[in-house]
């Protein structure tokens, strides 16, 4: 795995940017795995900024997105349907027909599952996948269990989840208590992961995750077998990580 060191939230998003619109400038067609939460929004900011400088095109580009709440339509400001188009979509020259996201309000919930496993599997899988990291370790709405889930599945979301997602409603009883999400196969399948970390409250997530053992306890620790990992996180979310204090870590 490559750990990049950023000095701060500002620094972390651009880095994060640049190595997604370099896969989008060597593969202009390509297929990338999306993530939502406060992680991502500054490199999707920052992403929108080089397309307004004619810096990248999105025409051919196709996005899966991790997961999505069971429950709400994409019409709703909590979905994350919205949250793409209001973060990313809406301002760049994406086909939205070539943006996917989960079907949180879908009849037939384990029909989706496998619908959304064909899906990638119809696109080819995903060139590069953005991942934030929750503070129990999980990526996407993987949640700690007794196995890692291969496909993509409906979870229970934990406590832990629903109180750091409240931040996010107007009360945490709004916050729903399921979602749809990309299982561990599709994410572990990705040709290029990349892990984004900010703050303090990601530290203990993200030394477990990188240094501890591999274990569905901590969903995120299966990153350590992926043969093309890279880590982009800021000072504080490196602080209980024993690293070098500069530049790009091989580990």
């Amino acid at each position: 795995m490559r750990i990049y060191r950023a000095k701060d939230y500002k620094d972390l998003s651009r880095k994060a940017a640049n190595i997604i619109s370099a896969q989008v400038i060597m593969k202009p067609n390509c297929v990338l795995g999306l993530a939502t939460g406060t992680s991502p929004i500054g490199t999707y900011q920052q992403l929108i900024d080089w397309y307004k400088k004619g810096d990248l095109d999105f025409r051919e580009v196709h996005t899966v997105n991790l997961d999505e709440y069971v429950g709400l339509p994409g019409s709703n400001e909590h979905s994350y349907r919205y949250f793409m188009n209001e973060n990313l979509f809406n301002h760049v020259n994406i086909d939205i027909a070539n943006t996917n996201v989960p079907n949180g309000l879908a009849v037939d919930m384990q029909a989706e599952c496998r619908r959304y496993n064909e899906l990638i599997h119809s696109l080819g899988g995903i060139d590069l996948q953005l991942l934030g990291i929750g503070r129990n370790g999980h990526i996407g709405f993987n949640e700690p269990e007794e196995a890692f889930e291969k496909g993509t599945h409906i979870v229970d979301l934990t406590e832990s989840t629903i109180e750091a997602n409240a931040r996010l409603f107007d009360n945490e009883a709004e916050v729903p208590r399921h979602a749809i999400t990309m299982g561990i196969r599709s994410i572990m399948q990705a040709k290029r992961v990349l892990l984004i970390a900010s703050g303090l409250a990601k530290a203990d997530a993200i030394a477990k995750s990188l240094f501890g053992p591999v274990t569905p306890k901590v969903q995120a620790s299966i990153l350590q077998i992926h043969n093309n990992l890279t880590v982009v996180a800021d000072e504080e979310a490196l602080s209980k990580c024993n690293l070098p204090e500069e530049g790009c870590i091989v580990c």
